[in-house]
């Protein structure tokens, strides 16, 4: 059972998201930027705040491998098992993307997406009922955070809400890893 103040900051968070609002909140790898992934006016905020050109992609969050079946028509098995069963957490790029906010879609019609294992997330994503925008909380082209104390005060003043949960964390945490399918249909890493 969580306590009171979990379940405070996740009430908190959906209200801000069911309004279109963008949140700065902890991930299961660095502190993120997010919004609902398919609120268009949501998204072009993020874009906004991080000084990002909207060609670069941004990476969704689910909860579970069902909810990636959503937004992705027919999905690659071999890169659903791979990122159910990694232990590092482990972004993929899904072709065939749907349901989502169109900016998030590239030309290729790709999507990166991530299953999310922290607890926190895991939750607003499971009550939203809908993925998560997660882009680090820099502004493009700076390094990004490795714990919230590292976010940027632009970042932070730009934001809707912060969320208050594992503020206090100053370990360092690292983006997750990115994989794909290459031509050949192997899993490739790109990062």
């Amino acid at each position: 059972m969580k306590d009171k103040s979990f379940e405070f900051e996740i009430g908190n968070c959906l209200k801000i998201l069911e309004t279109g609002g963008i949140i700065l909140y902890p991930t299961d790898t660095i502190w993120g930027i997010g919004c609902d992934a398919t609120n268009s006016v949501a998204i072009q905020k993020i874009y906004k705040l991080k000084k990002r050109e909207e060609k670069k992609s941004l990476i969704i969050l689910v909860d579970d491998e069902k909810m990636i079946h959503k937004y992705v028509f027919n999905p690659s098995e071999k890169i659903l098992s791979f990122i159910s069963s990694a232990e590092r957490p482990t972004t993929a790029i899904f072709s065939n993307a749907a349901n989502l906010a169109s900016q998030l879609i590239n030309e290729e019609r790709t999507i990166a997406i991530r299953i999310v294992k922290d607890d926190f997330c895991r939750q607003l994503i499971q009550q939203l009922k809908k993925p998560l925008v997660s882009t680090s909380a820099n502004i493009s082209g700076e390094l990004s955070p490795q714990n919230f104390i590292e976010v940027s005060g632009k970042i932070k003043t730009g934001v809707d809400y912060i969320v208050q949960h594992r503020q206090t964390d100053f370990s360092k945490h690292a983006p997750s890893s990115i994989i794909r399918l290459n031509t050949n249909n192997e899993i490739e890493f790109l990062r």
